[in-house]
């Protein structure tokens, strides 16, 4: 039998009696065509999973049988990026690739070149991007979702302190220490800053390293902001040694 399909309940809902409502339960009854007695895995993102029957259909809710019931621990490693706004056609893809590499948070910051302004809270298709490669991948928490409109300096001030280690991917040629050259998948909390597509202003990177952010550099080629953020991913992913 191959991977039960996957649903999403929120964390909120997620309790008994338990049911997918709305777009979940539409997805299940009328595209998957799911029928009592089926079997899915529904998560609700922070770590909470299960595999449960289908015990009713309806019109626009499905109810939920729990078979079993788990609470996936947070991870030991925890990488969280913030990233200066972009108006990308690929942040879609930037936001399913973190979770297939376990991204634990997101921020987007207001930086000085950032292309517009960004909304003032994160914006349910991002989540709806988070919730689609979960269950594409199995992952059990989504990375946490966050916008900072006050740029750098609110940033450093409000979510350095938040981390274990903080760093800035920064392309200045002064700097010297290589990001391959750390542990990224070290136990803790670890932010890691990056600039918007035009790059940082020199008095935001001054500012984040003032605030402790140690800079350090991928190397003398100039990387897109989700390819450099995704490049952390992935040397956190081979860190932990997970398949």
């Amino acid at each position: 039998m191959g991977r039960p399909d996957a649903f999403y309940i929120a964390p909120e809902a997620f309790a008994a009696p338990f049911a997918l409502t709305g777009g979940e339960a539409a997805h299940c009854a009328k595209v998957l065509r799911k029928r009592l007695g089926d079997v899915v895995r529904v998560f609700d993102g922070q770590g909470r999973e299960g595999l449960f029957s289908i015990a009713a259909v309806a019109r626009d809710r499905v109810g939920l049988s729990p078979i079993e019931l788990t609470d996936v621990p947070p991870p030991e490693s925890r990488i969280h990026l913030a990233a200066g706004f972009s108006r990308s056609a690929r942040r879609d893809m930037f936001l399913e690739k973190a979770v297939e590499l376990g991204a634990a948070g997101i921020v987007f910051w207001q930086a000085a070149r950032s292309q517009g302004r960004m909304p003032d809270a994160p914006k349910d298709a991002w989540t709806a991007t988070l919730v689609a490669a979960a269950k594409q991948c199995g992952a059990a928490r989504l990375p946490g979702l966050a916008v900072e409109p006050g740029g750098a300096a609110a940033l450093a001030r409000d979510h350095g302190p938040r981390h274990d280690r903080r760093y800035l991917l920064w392309e200045d040629p002064g700097v010297s220490r290589r990001l391959a050259a750390l542990d990224v998948a070290a136990p803790g909390d670890a932010l890691f800053v990056l600039g918007p597509e035009g790059g940082f202003e020199e008095a935001e990177a001054r500012c984040c390293i003032e605030a402790g952010f140690v800079p350090v550099t991928l190397g003398p080629r100039v990387l897109r902001w989700e390819t450099a953020a995704l490049a952390v991913l992935a040397l956190g992913l081979l860190g932990t040694g997970q398949d």
